[in-house]
This record gives C-alpha cells, structure tokens and sequence, in this order.
C-alpha cells in the first residue's frame, strides 16, 4: 500500500538524485555545510526532517524537506524573507510525476500534522501569485522550492509578507486562523479519492 516516511539519513537515497548531496537551504550565500554533519545535528535536535511518500510497489512518489526556521539559514536572504523563528518551515518539495497533484497535497498535509504533533506554533513557505493561465507543469515541476500561492490557500496559509510575486505564507496551527469549510473538505476529499479505491459494483 502507498506509504510516507521520514526523511532521514536513511531514507535520504531513495529520493531523486538532486536532493542527496544538495545544501542550498542549509547553507547561507558563500559559505557551504557537510551535509552528512547537517543531518546528524538535525535528527538528534528534531527527528525526521521531512517526508518521502512512495506508492503500492515501493515506488517514489515525492519528498518534501521540512524543519525548524533556524535549521535553513539561506531562508533569511530569500525575497519575503526571513521566516518566523517560531515556525516550522517547508523549504522544497518534489514530485515525480507532475500528472499527480495529490501528492503533494498528501505531502502538506503531513507536514502539517507533523509539525502540529512536534509542538510548532505555525508552518511556514514561500509562495509564488502565478497567473491562472500557467500549467501545472510550471506550478509544481519548474520551481521546487516556492510554492502556488492559490494552492497553500486551500490549506489556510496566509501572507506574512510580500516582495513582489514572491510571499511569505504562514499557516498558524493552534486554530486561530479559520479555513473555509468548503476548502478543507475540497482538499481532503481529493486526498481521500486518491487513496481509497472505488467500490466494487454489487450484483443485485
């Protein structure tokens, strides 16, 4: 059956090839980190540092990488920067097969409960006003590391700050920012419809 993991040291191989010795995130501008060092600071601080989802055959569906503010230092340069040093923050996501949006529904939501169950005050990305008419391709494949502002939206992500198109969203966990009904249950209902199989017709 389709499952999601941590994101560890362990699990790091088994996602796409650009994300194993990758430290953008973790490195200011000029400077660079062992990532290997990287890793074992931050599962002893936080534990898993993000999610890999694969589908029934193993197969990888998608990774997210996710953690504490302070633990992305490049975060403070970007536009619409810093992030809040009291949220956790989802700093990339891939997917496999851009014909699956569910998954990186899939992927949030995880996040979210993650975070939330760690004791996080809010879960934070960058996000991007992307014009209605560019595909899912251009939202989900091309930028790996900002996210559609309409589809953080959905989750009940709101915007911290503004540098042109680019935007902080923020999405507070104790409850205090309400999310449309009609929204949640939008999301939840295609995350649902992607993991329940439709039912076998009965014989009358």
């Amino acid at each position: 059956m389709t499952r999601i993991v941590g994101l560890t040291g362990a699990t790091l191989p088994t996602t796409p090839s650009v994300c194993h010795e990758c430290v953008f995130w973790q490195s200011p501008s000029g400077r660079t980190v062992d990532k290997r060092r990287w890793i074992r600071g931050t599962e002893e601080e936080w534990g898993a540092w993000g999610t890999v989802y694969y589908d029934d055959d193993g197969h990888l569906l998608g990774s997210m990488q996710y953690g504490p503010s302070d633990l992305f230092p490049r975060a403070k340069e970007l536009p619409a920067g810093p992030p809040t040093e009291d949220a956790v923050l989802v700093t990339c996501a891939y997917l496999v097969d851009s014909s699956k949006p569910w998954v990186m529904q899939s992927l949030f939501l995880t996040a979210i409960g993650d975070a939330r169950d760690k004791g996080a005050r809010a879960l934070e990305a960058f996000s991007y006003r992307y014009n209605e008419s560019d595909s899912a391709f251009e939202r989900f494949q091309v930028h790996k590391t900002i996210f559609p502002r309409d589809f953080l939206t959905d989750f009940g992500f709101q915007t911290v700050r503004a540098q042109g198109r680019v935007e902080l969203a923020r999405l507070e966990l104790g409850g205090l920012v309400p999310v449309l009904e009609g929204k949640r249950e939008h999301v939840l209902r295609v995350v649902r419809e992607a993991f329940v199989p439709a039912p076998t017709p009965q014989r009358p």
